[in-house]
C-alpha cells in the first residue's frame, strides 16, 4: 500500500470553482462503490463527530441522493446531490444543495455543482473533484463552514475504512486455495468462548484476536460504548483436519441478538467468483437469503443465506486487490 497519499485544494476565484485531487489506498471499482452506495456512503462521507443517514439513492441520471447530516446531539442537517452525469468507474456528477427531508431546496444557502473523475493508477485510485458555484460568495460562505477541514476528515474516514478493511480480512489468509470453516455468533462472551476452545484442541489463534475498537465505528448504529469497543470483532482458531473456527460477538447495542438457529454459520470459501455464484445461488433456492450476493467494501464478494433446511451459509469469495 501506498504510504504517502496525495491531497491537494486549490480555489479558483475566477472560474468560482473549487478543486480537489485525493488519492487512495484501494482500486477503482472498491472507491467508486464508496461514492455510489448508500451503506458504504454512510461509514465515510462525514466528519467526526458527525454521521450522515441516508434516506434515499437512485444512482441515475435525473436520480437523486437524500441524506440528513446528523450530529451528536441528534439534530439533522438535510442535504441532496441531484445527479447530472453518470459513468461506471469513470466520472460521477451531481448538483448538490441543502434542502428539507423532503429533497425541496433551500435556495438561501449555496449549492455546488460537483463533477468527479475517477482513475486507476499503478498502486492507488485518483479522484479528481471539481465544486463549481453560481457565485464567489458561495465559496467563501463554504470555506468560511469549514468545507475544507470538515471533507478532509471525511476523507481520511475512508482511509480508515479501506485500512481497517483490508487488514481484518486479508491478513487471516494468505492463499487462494479453497476452504470451508465454521463461524459462530456469540452474545457477547466469544473470547471466553475460543479460550476455552483454544485449550481444548490445543491450538492458537490466527493472527491473534480483532475487537470492535480497530474500526470506525458503523454510523448506522449508536455510538461505541466502552464495553462494546473490547467485544470481538474477529477471531480464527484451527481445531481438527485445517478446519478453521471463526468467532465474533454481536452487540445487543447494535440491535442484533443471538439465538439458537442465528449462532452459527457454514462459511465456504471458494477458488473463484463463479463458484462462489453458483454455491450461493443453489444453496439459497427455496431458502432465505439473508445477504444478496454481492461486492462487498472490504474486497470480498459475499453473501449469507438460509437453505431450505434451515442451515445458515456464508459464502465469501477474496477479491484479489491491486493495492
Amino acid at each position: 500500500m501506498k504510504s504517502s497519499l496525495l491531497f491537494n485544494f486549490s480555489v479558483n476565484k475566477e472560474n468560482k470553482t473549487i478543486h480537489i485531487q485525493r488519492e487512495f489506498n484501494a482500486d477503482l471499482k472498491m472507491i467508486w462503490k464508496a461514492w455510489t452506495e448508500p451503506e458504504l456512503l454512510n461509514q465515510w462521507w462525514a466528519p467526526k463527530p458527525y454521521h450522515i443517514e441516508t434516506k434515499t439513492l437512485n444512482l441515475e441520471v435525473g436520480g437523486m441522493w437524500l441524506y440528513a447530516m446528523v450530529s451528536p446531539e441528534n439534530e439533522k442537517t438535510w442535504c441532496k446531490a441531484d445527479y447530472k452525469a453518470i459513468e461506471t468507474n469513470k466520472r460521477l456528477s451531481w448538483l448538490d444543495a441543502f434542502c428539507d427531508e423532503n429533497g425541496q431546496e433551500n435556495t438561501l444557502k449555496p449549492r455546488s455543482l460537483w463533477t468527479n473523475i475517477f482513475t486507476a493508477k499503478e498502486e492507488v485510485t485518483q479522484v479528481d473533484i471539481t465544486l463549481k458555484h453560481d457565485k464567489l460568495e458561495d465559496i467563501e460562505a463554504m470555506i468560511n463552514m469549514g468545507f475544507k477541514e470538515g471533507f478532509e476528515m471525511a476523507l481520511a474516514n475512508l482511509d480508515h475504512y479501506i485500512e481497517s478493511q483490508f487488514r481484518l480480512r486479508q491478513q487471516n489468509k494468505t492463499h487462494d486455495r479453497a476452504r470451508v470453516s465454521t463461524y459462530l455468533n456469540f452474545p457477547g462472551n466469544t473470547e471466553e468462548a475460543f479460550i476455552f476452545y483454544k485449550q481444548v484442541f490445543q491450538s492458537d489463534f490466527v493472527n491473534g484476536i480483532q475487537r470492535f475498537d480497530e474500526v470506525p465505528a458503523d454510523h448506522d448504529h449508536p455510538p461505541m460504548n466502552e464495553s462494546v469497543k473490547k467485544m470481538v470483532l474477529h477471531v480464527e482458531l484451527p481445531i481438527l483436519g485445517g478446519h478453521i473456527l471463526m468467532g465474533t460477538d454481536a452487540p445487543k447495542e447494535f440491535g442484533m441478538s443471538v439465538n439458537t438457529g442465528n449462532n452459527m454459520h457454514i462459511n465456504l470459501e471458494p477458488e473463484s467468483r463463479e463458484e462462489a455464484k453458483r454455491l450461493f445461488d443453489a444453496l439459497s433456492e427455496d431458502g432465505r437469503i439473508e445477504m444478496p450476493i454481492k461486492d462487498m467494501f472490504w474486497g470480498a464478494y459475499f453473501g449469507s443465506c438460509t437453505d431450505k433446511f434451515g442451515i445458515n451459509w456464508m459464502v465469501n469469495y477474496q477479491i484479489k486487490s491491486s493495492s
